[in-house]
């Protein structure tokens, strides 16, 4: 799928307008709900090539990758898939069961990571994720998400030393016309 489409799929099957409390606490006159476009095949493995592509680019030396609960897992699957890199789930705390862990995977101590993410606005939950992943002794120098809202995300993963590139910016797809056959 071209960028283009895939940009047009992404506004089709995620845009949508109201009065939405996003995960910053902030208010927005439109939502990108990211569980329709990931639990769509059709985009879903598209994105994964693309963000398979964006880790050989921006992150060649990476291990693995890792994509934070529950949002980013199924991206993070697709570009494993893509790419053949392992992946890491991070936990947003670590279970009280079983092995106890936030991190769900295999890894080793001094691997490169590569975060994958869906929609970043702030950056909290990608921080929240690297800092997961640097406890555990992974490093982390760089993030791809699907959407980055044009918020703050890019300046404060920079002042956490990590750098957020994204397939798309929110106003890349507010500029596409709705579409009217839905």
């Amino acid at each position: 799928m071209e960028r283009d489409e895939l940009a047009r799929a992404l506004r089709d099957a995620a845009y949508l307008e109201g009065d939405f409390v996003l995960r910053s606490g902030r208010r927005s006159r439109y939502y990108l709900d990211k569980y329709r476009f990931e639990t769509r095949p059709d985009v879903l493995a598209p994105l994964g090539e693309a963000l398979a592509e964006a880790v050989r680019e921006h992150e060649p030396d990476a291990d693995r990758l890792a994509g934070p609960e529950l949002g980013a897992v199924a991206l993070a699957a697709a570009a494993s898939l893509e790419s053949g890199l392992p992946f890491l789930i991070v936990r947003k705390a670590a279970k009280e069961y079983g092995t106890a862990q936030q991190l769900e995977g295999v890894f080793e101590e001094g691997e490169c990571v590569c975060l994958i993410e869906d929609v970043v606005t702030s950056g909290g939950a990608a921080l929240a994720a690297v800092e997961a992943l640097r406890n555990a002794g992974l490093r982390v120098s760089n993030a791809i998400c699907v959407v980055d809202r044009e918020e703050g995300g890019v300046d404060e993963l920079a002042r956490h030393a990590v750098r957020l590139r994204s397939l798309f910016r929110a106003s890349d797809l507010l500029e596409i016309p709705a579409n009217p056959h839905g």
